[in-house]
């Protein structure tokens, strides 16, 4: 019991983080995975299970607001699971820790970029709506599809600022479409994938739904109600945290 509550715990935290700012549910629930024994593999098939309640989590929430865009949705789903089915598939047969310092440094800059970009997400804008600008949109989506099938940690980060970088997004839209696509159909794309391939460590599954679930839906409502101003200043300090993790192991 004491160890169901401690996951669920951990759970509970990591997702609602991830929720507020938009990624890096991996930050927390990842390492701690690994930490209390299970091998990498596992741990991470483990860990894309349990992030599937996140998206659940955080959709039952946004969809309320009603703001997704039905071309949108398509472009993140079609570019973005044949990506993170072709990174969950062969992260397990690569050496990981060159990919995650790199990893480390490239979400860190994330993090320094929009620390010193003040305005940058703070208003809606309509940026790059047109056929070359979805193509590029959909193919760095599909760049960020394999890493986050591969190393997991933090990639959710990276669509939320490539769709205010690119499409202009305000960071409340941004996380929500993060959370809806990447959460739900990545996250399940990616989990499927794992457990085909790989193990699942299936006694820890339900407190780390229940927690996921629960943070996602908290997390997802903070966002919500809080301003643009606060999701950026949570997305910088996710940001930099889930860099620092990664190079420091």
């Amino acid at each position: 019991m004491a160890e169901q509550l401690l996951i669920f715990t951990i759970s509970l935290i990591a997702n609602l983080f991830s929720a507020l700012s938009g990624g890096g549910a991996g930050l927390i629930q990842l390492p701690a995975l690994l930490f209390l024994g299970l091998p990498f593999g596992t741990a991470l098939a483990t860990h894309k299970i349990a992030t599937i309640a996140l998206g659940i989590g955080a959709t039952a929430r946004h969809l309320k607001e009603n703001k997704i865009q039905r071309d949108y949705a398509l472009m993140m789903i079609l570019a973005g699971v044949p990506g993170v089915i072709i990174g969950a598939s062969v992260i397990l047969q690569i050496p990981e820790q060159t990919a995650k310092l790199a990893l480390g440094i490239l979400t860190m800059t994330l993090g320094i970029y929009s620390l010193f970009s003040p305005e940058l997400g703070q208003k809606y804008e309509t940026k790059n709506r047109h056929v070359r600008g979805y193509i590029t949109g959909a193919l760095v989506l599909f760049i960020i599809g394999i890493l986050n099938g591969s190393l997991s940690s933090g990639t959710g980060l990276f669509v939320t600022l490539w769709l205010i970088r690119w499409f202009g997004f305000d960071y409340k839209l941004a996380v929500a479409y993060t959370l809806v696509f990447v959460g739900l159909f990545w996250n399940t794309s990616g989990a499927i994938t794992l457990g085909l391939l790989g193990d699942i460590h299936w006694l820890w599954i339900p407190a780390l739904l229940l927690g996921s679930f629960i943070g996602g839906y908290a997390g997802a409502h903070l966002s919500i109600v809080k301003g643009n101003r606060v999701i950026k200043r949570s997305f910088e300090v996710v940001t930099l945290l889930v860099g620092l993790k990664l190079i420091l192991g």
